[in-house]
């Protein structure tokens, strides 16, 4: 695609669309929103894979900062939590890469899908407390790197967003309240999202008019999503996370069984 059609009315007009839903959706869920941003580039402007990708990385940086302060105004963000996920996923992500060319990739695709069963099933039989906290010792600081070198990994392999990840397991392994797990995700994503916005800057494989369309739309709606996220009741919160993790198990799904055909 060129230069001018990226730049045209109708392309503007579309990054702003992505970004009021994506940026939505990262309040609401503590997502990065790039499962949301990387198909509709691909499919309303004509983005590669791999353009989308990296345009979408830098479009989360701004998106999570305004999460980050939405959550934090509420005293819903675990900082010390976030940095270790983030110093593990900065590590496993390059690890992901690396093994990219390793590993099966429609193998990897249906075990994430495996992974988003377990978690949509366990969401309608765990309710988070809202009051409850997590003590971080030695031990639980240990478990927190090792969620961001897995986090990081998958990231690295099959291009999923942290806060698919990150949340489920924060709420459902580590105790943590629903609002703080999505402050937490967000804050996360910013060092782990900025990192990869560089890679993908030194292989120009980032649109920077696009990436501030969509993180500048994003960062209106954000805390909308956030606003809603605090108002819904757990329960509610859990039934939606799990449709919204169904839609992305669903696009993995479809995405390993096109690539199982193009390796058979």
């Amino acid at each position: 695609m060129t230069d001018e059609r990226r730049r045209g009315g109708k392309a503007i007009a579309s990054f702003l669309v992505i970004g009021a839903f994506a940026g939505f959706l990262s309040g609401l869920f503590g997502v990065g929103g790039g499962t949301v941003i990387v198909p509709l580039l691909v499919l309303l402007v004509g983005f590669t894979q791999r353009f989308g990708t990296g345009t979408s990385s830098a479009a989360i940086i701004p998106t999570a900062v305004v999460g980050v302060i939405s959550y934090a105004i509420n005293g819903d963000v675990d900082w010390i939590a976030a940095l270790l996920i983030a110093a593990g996923a900065v590590v496993g992500a390059q690890i992901g890469v690396r093994l990219l060319h390793v590993l099966s990739e429609p193998v990897l695709r249906w075990i994430f899908v495996g992974f988003l069963a377990v978690v949509v099933v366990s969401l309608f039989l765990i309710v988070p407390s809202r009051d409850a906290t997590v003590e971080i010792d030695v031990l639980m600081g240990a478990l927190l790197v090792v969620l961001g070198l897995v986090t990081g990994v998958m990231s690295g392999l099959i291009g999923v967003g942290g806060g698919i990840v990150v949340v489920p397991v924060l709420m459902l392994l580590f105790g943590m309240s629903d609002l703080v797990a999505k402050g937490t995700s967000l804050l996360m994503m910013i060092p782990t999202s900025l990192s990869g916005t560089i890679a993908n800057f030194r292989k120009q494989n980032v649109d920077f008019v696009a990436a501030g369309c969509v993180g500048g739309a994003a960062c209106v709606t954000a805390p909308l999503g956030t606003w809603v996220a605090n108002l819904v009741d757990p329960q509610v919160g859990n039934i939606l996370f799990a449709v919204f993790l169904v839609v992305i198990a669903a696009q993995m799904a479809q995405k390993a069984i096109k690539a199982g055909r193009k390796t058979a």
